[in-house]
């Protein structure tokens, strides 16, 4: 028998063809629609690597947590389903992406409740809140939390350079150098990748140091300071190519390489990270001296 066939989600919905059916017909056309519209940005290109480690960890997990599983309760069903499907039909016509996303995920949610049940689904915790880094934020919840960030990177640049010497000033969301004048939104637009770094790091923590929490909690923690720093240095690199080389080069710099080495610089920095303090953690915290 092929792995494809022998995998436990697909004799799963084998045997619930109805509800497969269900399932592809609201994932297939908003999968497709957020694909188009955010995975070929650069806030939402881990779209496709989410989705694909997520499956695999939710079928990594599904045979462990088979005596786990007792279908749902109807009446918890239904009352969550409709209300949800009402507000998924509202999202389809009005086209509201992030709307739509997060509702057909719970849809897909509500359906695998009534499969599975609740004690199953808290065993596939990780996976489940995972994969909700396929869908991309509300705008206006990326805005806050990216603005006042953009403009402390902004002014951390500006009196770094100025401390070298450089004729940089800045204004609101302005930034001048010499006779050039640069947006702090472009200059700090790497900031959108924080979701994409959040995403790869949290993948990757979980499944090397699920056992311990605490600790993986510790990297997660590291993920944005790290991501500001490489931001920061970014934005540097951008001021500096803009007065010494023009800001043709530097805009050309922006969009075709900075933003895919600040963002592997960040990614590697977590693995540097990982590298140096796991050892320190497992010596002074939990006391694994001997096996270090």
């Amino acid at each position: 028998m092929s792995p494809l066939r022998d995998s436990p989600i697909v004799r799963w919905m084998a045997a619930n063809p109805l509800l497969a059916a269900g399932i592809a017909a609201v994932f297939i056309p908003t999968i497709w629609y957020v694909g188009q519209a955010s995975w070929s940005t650069e806030q939402g290109a881990h779209g496709p690597i989410v989705l694909a480690t997520g499956l695999w960890l939710f079928h990594r997990q599904w045979q462990e947590n088979k005596p786990e599983i007792l279908p749902g309760r109807s009446t918890i069903v239904a009352a969550l389903f409709i209300p949800l499907l009402f507000a998924y039909f509202f999202a389809r016509v009005t086209q509201i992406i992030e709307i739509e996303g997060f509702v057909m995920y719970g849809l897909l949610l509500v359906a695998l409740y009534s499969a599975i049940g609740w004690a199953a689904m808290k065993r596939l915790w990780f996976p489940l809140i995972y994969m909700l880094f396929v869908f991309p934020p509300p705008d206006t919840v990326v805005a806050l939390v990216t603005q006042p960030l953009k403009i402390g990177i902004s002014h951390a640049a500006i009196d770094i350079l100025y401390a070298f010497g450089y004729p940089i000033a800045g204004a609101g969301v302005t930034i001048q150098i010499g006779q050039y004048q640069l947006l702090v939104a472009a200059a700090c637009s790497g900031l959108n990748s924080l979701i994409s770094l959040s995403a790869i790091s949290l993948f990757y923590i979980y499944v090397r140091h699920q056992a311990d929490w605490r600790y993986a909690l510790l990297l997660f923690v590291a993920i944005v300071p790290v991501a500001i720093f490489a931001n920061l240095i970014r934005v540097l690199i951008l001021i500096l190519l803009t007065y010494h080389a023009g800001e043709a080069t530097a805009q050309g710099f922006l969009h075709n390489f900075a933003g895919i080495t600040m963002f592997a610089s960040a990614l590697l920095t977590i693995f540097a990270i990982d590298l140096v303090a796991e050892p320190l953690w497992r010596r002074f915290v939990t006391g694994e001296k001997a096996h270090g």
